[in-house]
């Protein structure tokens, strides 16, 4: 193997793969990547057994090859590098890196020893687009379960009809929902495809999904062309395909609760907030809470919410919004950090609380949305 790569291109693939290796060298081969040369550029694959990331970088190959190079290690190397071409090159069981004036020696691992990883057939794939995917995301991933004893909640749902798709997530307390049109595929009416999304698996396709957002200077692009992901679900694989890269993730195989029954219908009070007024209101009352329960009161009454928070050790806050409600007295008591998730992805300057009493489930949903519904379902707590 010998080649030749740019920096910011090699960089850039590189740091795509820091979240997929495997770090605590169980297997010590997942902590690296596959590097295969050929004269079209370079193929770099990584995996943790659960998700695998391909991508493809241009590069002049004078020679073609396969090895297999630490992910971290090498992404180091390449950062601390000046802005020049980087030569890489086989060297017994090691390639050398070098750029400028500097040469280093990276031990390798045979190539042999890399898993094989599935491909996409090609088939019965669906094209997504990707803006409204990456917000999708970024609306539901907050409330998957941390509880690694419930492997079923450990994933978003994913639910992909003709021409709409959800995202559904929830670790039991609370429950947030999106759902977007898409335009129609090749599915027929009534054809519903269902999948649960691993946790990591959202957190990396959010990432790829990201690039492109600024240009070199970091700086944010006004417009850009809106990218389209192929979606393909095998048997026990998910196959999402953006650009050149494709990311690989197993499936949960798991029965998702049947979570339309949780959303309630009955709810009948509703009270519209400013969204930045209640954000910065919830923060600063939220501040003397209970630092375990993280519980803050919500008092519904005539004209006015009052927030108020106490601990026994610090003491206690309250803060008095104004707002448009005639009902009657409600005392509705919520983790704070559940609210805040909610309130940092709505987007919108008005947001809207629906409940009916103190003991059940209460409805946050943005106020003014015409491309996607979010509907966020939270527990009440008791203390």
């Amino acid at each position: 193997m010998d080649l030749v790569v740019k920096k910011v291109d090699f960089l850039r693939e590189l740091q795509m793969f820091q979240g997929i290796v495997e770090r605590k060298n169980t297997i010590p081969i997942l902590a690296n990547v596959l590097l295969t040369a050929e004269k079209k550029g370079i193929q770099l694959l990584a995996t943790d057994l659960e998700v695998a990331l391909e991508s493809h970088c241009e590069a002049s190959v004078s020679k073609p090859g396969t090895t297999t190079i630490p992910a971290k290690k090498t992404y180091e190397i390449v950062k601390a590098l000046p802005n020049a071409d980087i030569r890489i090159r086989d060297d017994k069981g090691s390639i050398k890196l070098s750029a400028d004036r500097f040469e280093s020696r990276i031990q390798t691992l045979p190539k042999e020893d890399f898993p094989k990883i599935p491909s996409p057939s090609g088939k019965g794939s669906a094209s997504l687009p990707s803006e409204t995917l990456r917000k999708m995301i970024a609306k539901t991933q907050f409330a998957i379960t941390s509880d690694d004893t419930r492997y079923f909640l450990n994933g978003a749902l994913f639910v992909l009809e003709v021409d709409q798709m959800s995202l559904v997530a929830t670790d039991g307390h609370r429950l947030a929902l999106v759902s977007a049109k898409r335009e129609k595929g090749k599915e027929k009416k009534g054809d519903t495809a269902k999948a649960i999304l691993p946790k990591k698996t959202l957190g990396e396709l959010k990432t790829l999904l990201g690039i492109g957002d600024g240009d070199e200077d970091g700086k944010k692009n006004k417009k850009k062309p809106e990218i389209k992901v192929e979606y393909e679900q095998g048997e026990n694989h998910l196959f999402f395909k953006v650009g050149t890269r494709v990311l690989t993730s197993r499936m949960i195989d798991a029965q998702f609760p049947s979570y339309e029954r949780v959303i309630p219908k009955n709810n009948d009070k509703t009270i519209e907030f400013e969204r930045d007024r209640l954000t910065s209101a919830v923060k600063r009352v939220a501040l003397m809470s209970n630092e375990r329960s993280r519980a803050i009161k919500l008092q519904m009454q005539n004209g006015t919410v009052e927030i108020t928070s106490n601990s026994p050790d610090l003491g206690d806050a309250r803060e008095e919004l104004s707002v448009d409600y005639s009902g009657d007295t409600v005392e509705v008591c919520f983790n704070a950090h559940y609210l805040l998730d909610f309130l940092g992805e709505a987007e919108t300057s008005g947001v809207q609380l629906e409940f009916k009493d103190e003991t059940n489930q209460a409805v946050m949903k943005p106020v003014g949305v015409d491309d996607y519904d979010y509907t966020y379902v939270i527990m009440p707590m008791r203390v």
